[in-house]
């Protein structure tokens, strides 16, 4: 079961993270490694250990899934993927100007943007460092196999970015481009994830293309639901208040749909400020255009894409089972 087998994989995982960031990092210098553990949940910011590190994991846990048996020889592709996440993080708060993240200050916010910007570039030469390490233990061919999955994943994470933060200057987003936003930011590294974990579990080559469209769409339908419960959400499930997204004018997959099938909705957004009446009424108008109920079509529709790549590419029954187990805790959350 998925309730005994994660605690299992993050006790490796932790403990394999841990020991390829010692060998990495042979001087610590005063004040390096403390950032580098704060940004992967470990400590605090004064470097007290947390008993329970923060973050979910969710990505090297699929990987690790989707390896199945070989979990094991797969724990260093896992920790490659967990360093790159956060790397991501880190630049993101920076370019995003985000002050909190899991309910602490972000790492550019304690220790200012330079040291930020350093500290990130320091788990993205961890992610590499890791991902080398396969050669201990894996066939020449296979690690190569993975290093092209990473590289190319890479450059989809930066794309994603890119778009990202040119979408918040831009007036009108089509749908279908924050579609292949979320493709890059979101998706491309549960994708890889999925790709990975096959690869290294020896899957046969015919059905990577089908784990990683499983992964693929998987993101973008989790990303349409996290969306839709930035608006709709329960505060007391999701830990923020359904507010946030719209007074943020955070360009989202119901807002982007809402707003090219309401000029009510855009000449609101176009307002300087957002007050709490506004607040109601730029929902009232999503409502009334229905773009809660689009939104919840466009993510059964990734959703069901990616459960039919699953079948496609006939995992074991166990590893099945688990990749099931793995979306449904994905998807737990309700709005």
């Amino acid at each position: 079961m998925l309730t005994e087998t994660i605690p299992a994989y993050l006790t490796a995982l932790d403990s394999t993270m841990r020991a390829l960031l010692g060998e990495i990092m042979q001087h610590d210098e005063p004040g390096f490694g403390v950032m580098l553990r704060y940004a992967l949940g470990w400590s605090d910011d004064n470097d007290v250990p947390y008993q329970h590190p923060t973050g979910k994991r969710l990505r090297p846990i699929l990987l690790l899934l989707t390896a199945g048996e070989r979990w094991p020889e797969a724990l260093p592709a896992a920790a490659a993927v967990e360093f790159l996440h956060n790397f991501s993080l880190i630049h993101d708060d920076v370019q995003d100007d985000s002050p909190t993240r899991h309910s602490r200050p972000t790492v550019w916010k304690v220790w200012g943007i330079p040291n930020a910007i350093n500290a990130g570039d320091a788990l993205f030469t961890a992610s590499y460092a890791a991902l080398a390490s396969l050669s201990r233990t894996l066939p020449a061919e296979q690690v190569v196999g993975l290093w092209h999955i990473f590289n190319a994943t890479n450059l989809e994470l930066t794309r994603g970015q890119h778009l990202d933060m040119r979408f918040e200057h831009q007036t009108g987003v089509p749908v279908e481009a924050y579609i292949s936003m979320i493709k890059g930011k979101t998706a491309a590294l549960l994708s890889a994830c999925a790709r990975m974990g096959a690869l290294i579990g020896g899957s046969p080559a015919a059905a990577l293309p089908h784990y990683a469209a499983f992964g693929l769409n998987i993101g973008i339908a989790f990303q349409i639901r996290d969306d839709i419960l930035g608006i709709w959400g329960d505060p007391a499930v999701t830990g923020k208040s359904a507010a946030t997204d719209i007074i943020s004018r955070k360009k989202s997959f119901p807002v982007l749909y809402g707003l090219s099938h309401s000029s009510d909705l855009a000449g609101l957004y176009a307002r300087a400020q957002f007050s709490a009446e506004d607040v109601r009424q730029a929902v009232a108008l999503l409502d009334a255009v229905q773009a809660k109920d689009y939104s919840r079509q466009q993510e059964t529709i990734y959703y069901e894409r990616a459960m039919n790549a699953l079948h496609v590419a006939a995992p074991s029954a166990a590893v099945a089972d688990g990749l099931r187990a793995f979306v449904d805790l994905l998807f737990q959350r309700s709005a």
